[in-house]
């Protein structure tokens, strides 16, 4: 016999119905929603990311930002990503480079150390120009096109991310192609995290183009990328 305090036996089962069918959308809901923005992704990019040897040349390469130490170096992903424009600038392949990242915080300042280790690399400072603004892929990609005016680009990053960035870019107007890193798959656990994160991070991107949100900050047109051309 139930107690004084006790639910009712018709509120008990209300509640769990309720359960049992938030439980039942959940498992259905999400990954349906991981596999179809996955496929929506894949498409976005099939037949625009190359490897690095054979990618079209464009005017500007997008490196996207990553972990920066707190003593200003850049992670081994993201310097993997910095090397790839590095060698794209040195072959001719483009002219420019833009460093988009992680400037939220004064302290912490992606676009700041990835120029630097180009600078410190031989890639002409005049030829870097930062985006403080990138504080995901979308934002990165929406700002390159709205902010900086760019057209046509090679994306460069890691490989399980090159998909994702590059069909992003392009929703964004932009002709992007993209080249994907794989030497950092040494590092194999946070490979993995990173490729797991990947998954649900395509999810979000697909709302983001949904929406068609903003970037967090969108701010004034720059020249930045039209000045380093012309230089």
């Amino acid at each position: 016999m139930p107690t004084s305090e006790s639910p009712p036996p018709r509120k008990r089962r209300r509640w769990l119905r309720a359960l049992l069918i938030t439980f039942v959308v959940t498992v259905i809901a999400v990954p349906a929603a991981v596999v179809g923005a996955g496929m929506w992704l894949r498409s976005g990019a099939r037949g625009h990311v190359f490897p690095l040897a054979s990618v079209p040349a464009a005017p500007v390469v997008m490196v996207l930002g990553a972990q920066v130490y707190p003593d200003g170096t850049p992670s081994p992903f993201l310097a993997a990503r910095l090397d790839l424009a590095r060698q794209l600038y040195d072959a001719g392949t483009v002219q420019a480079v833009l460093v988009s990242g992680d400037h939220r915080e004064f302290r912490y300042d992606e676009p700041g150390a990835m120029s630097r280790w180009l600078v410190e690399r031989g890639v002409p400072e005049r030829k870097v120009v930062q985006d403080h603004a990138g504080f995901d892929t979308y934002d990165s990609c929406v700002r390159a096109k709205k902010i900086f005016g760019v057209d046509r680009m090679i994306v460069v990053t890691q490989g399980f991310h090159v998909d994702r960035a590059v069909a992003l870019c392009r929703d964004a107007g932009i002709d992007a192609v993209g080249v994907g890193d794989e030497t950092v798959k040494r590092f194999e656990r946070a490979w993995d995290r990173g490729a797991f994160r990947e998954q649900l991070a395509g999810v979000k991107a697909a709302w983001d183009v949904a929406t068609g949100r903003d970037p967090v900050f969108l701010g004034p047109r720059e020249t930045g990328v039209q000045d380093a051309l012309a230089n």
